[in-house]
Formats: C-alpha cells, structure tokens, sequence
C-alpha cells in the first residue's frame, strides 16, 4: 500500500481537508471520495471528515490501496538497466531491439517481463512514454496509480522534456520545426500517415549534429507524443531515420531496429527538477562512420 503523507503548515491553518488533499496531495476528486467511503484519509491517525478544518502541526496521511495488474506478466531474468529509483516512479535504459510490454501475439520476451523479475509479485508496468521495440534510451514508469497519475498530468507540457538522437538518410543542418498532422494509415494498420485532414497536431523540434556518410545526426524535441511521430515526420521531410523498415528501408547493419535513441529526459517531482541523459550506443554512432560536428 502506498501512503501519502504531509504536515499541515502555518497557512494551512483552518483549510479543510479536502481543499488540502486535493490540492497538495494531488488527489483527484473521484479518489478522495472512494478513499473516504473506506477510511482512507487520516489526520493524526483519525480518520476525518471531508470537512474537517486543518491546524499547523496535523499529519494529514492517504492510504492509496494497490491496483491488480489486468494480466500478470511471467518474470524473465534478464538484465534491465534502471538508472534511477524512488519510491514513486522509475528511470530506465531500454536496449533494442526489445518490446516494451506483453500482449496476447507476445506473453514473454519483453521488458515488462523482465522488470516483474527485478521488481517481484503484484509488478503493474505503468510506462508514461513507450519505446518502439527498435528504439533505445531512456523511459519513465510509475510505481503506483496515484504517482502514473500526477507524471501524466505533465507528460505533454514543458515539465516532462523527451528529446530523441536519430541517424537519418541525406544531408542536414539547421534548426527547424516539422509541424505536420499524424493519423492512422487504416484501422487494421500500425503504419501511420500525415493526413491534414483527420490527422491529430504533431509538432517536432530538429537540430542538425554531426554528419557523416551521406547521412545526418539529428537530435529532437517532442513537443507532442503521436506513435510513431519521430519517424513519421522524418520520412515526410524526405530524411527517414536509417533502418526504418516500415517508413524507410531496413538495414542489415542494424537487426531488428532502427537509429532512433531516447537520449534525454526530464520532470519535474516535489519541487525538484530531474533530469537523465544517455549517450549514443556505439552500433548507431558508427553508421556516421567519421562524423564532424557542426560548427556552433
């Protein structure tokens, strides 16, 4: 069970408690009236009205009850490279080519799999930004409902920064914005499509790195979070990321991915500023072969 617990302070003095839990607590109004039906919300180790008027000093604590995962994945004792933890959320490199969750075409074999390895029974993956499985770098999960809800909230504004490195096909330089509408190919279909007219706004942020072999580090800014809107925007600019089988062509020096990283993470959490960084992996650095920085 996770436990949510502040002091009331100074200028808390004669707010009620649901203004407090809602407000500082982050607890959504729905939430705060299932937790009261179950004595949920305690001030002082008593359970307490809605109403109640707070004064400087009280401990207000939230017992947010444990979500049952929909299925449970089968724990796989593979390596999983978290690079931070806390009691609310989690930071973690994914490798490529590796899927991110279990599905009914695929129960094992995934990263869900081997992170209900490391984090043990009654595991929920809760990831706030998905990788493709031919995408490496950096992804955020929740530990619990309560903190997927509030890094969410955060997940499409300046608070959550995602920033990617992608090797493309041709020459590039500059800075630019592809402000361009992505929609679905078909129902039936994973492969998506500018479309202006039933499209969703997708808008992508481009600086020119290094070059090299005809081809061009990109690193990119989401300011949306469309699937597949990397590559999609990339191919539409007539730059398709390098190894992209379904808007590019394949490449036999990359198997079973493509050169897409997620090289740079940020959020916001109890006031802090978080921030992670991981670096080209070496099979995507050589595809530039003697790459030259721009000049700045």
């Amino acid at each position: 069970m996770t436990v949510l617990r502040k002091i009331a302070a100074e200028k808390d003095a004669g707010r009620k408690l649901k203004y407090f839990v809602r407000g500082d607590l982050g607890v959504s109004c729905a939430q705060f009236a299932s937790l009261k039906m179950r004595g949920g919300v305690r001030v002082n180790g008593e359970a307490a009205r809605a109403n109640a008027l707070l004064r400087p000093g009280d401990v207000v604590e939230v017992f947010l009850p444990e979500d049952a995962p929909a299925q449970v994945a089968s724990p796989e004792f593979l390596p999983v490279n978290v690079v931070f933890e806390n009691d609310d959320f989690y930071i973690l490199d994914k490798p490529a080519p590796l899927p991110c969750q279990c599905s009914q075409r695929q129960a094992s074999g995934t990263l869900e799999n081997r992170l209900a390895a490391r984090f043990g029974q009654r595991f929920v993956f809760r990831p706030l930004n998905r990788l493709d499985k031919g995408t490496s770098g950096l992804m955020c999960a929740a530990k619990h409902a309560h903190a997927y809800q509030l890094l969410q909230k955060q997940l499409h504004t300046d608070g959550f920064c995602r920033e990617y490195l992608a090797v493309v096909e041709g020459e590039a330089s500059g800075e630019w914005t592809v402000d361009a509408p992505i929609a679905k190919a078909a129902e039936a279909s994973v492969r998506r499509v500018i479309d202006p007219l039933r499209g969703k706004p997708a808008r992508t942020r481009v600086c020119a790195v290094a070059h090299g072999k005809g081809r061009t580090l990109l690193r990119l800014r989401l300011e949306t979070g469309r699937t597949h809107q990397i590559r999609v925007h990339m191919a539409h600019i007539g730059h398709p990321v390098v190894g992209d089988f379904l808007y590019g062509r394949e490449d036999a020096a990359l198997p079973g991915r493509f050169a897409l990283h997620s090289t740079y993470l940020a959020l916001d959490w109890n006031g802090e500023r978080l921030a992670w960084e991981s670096p080209l992996p070496a099979e995507l650095a050589v595809l530039l072969e003697k790459s030259a920085p721009f000049p700045s």
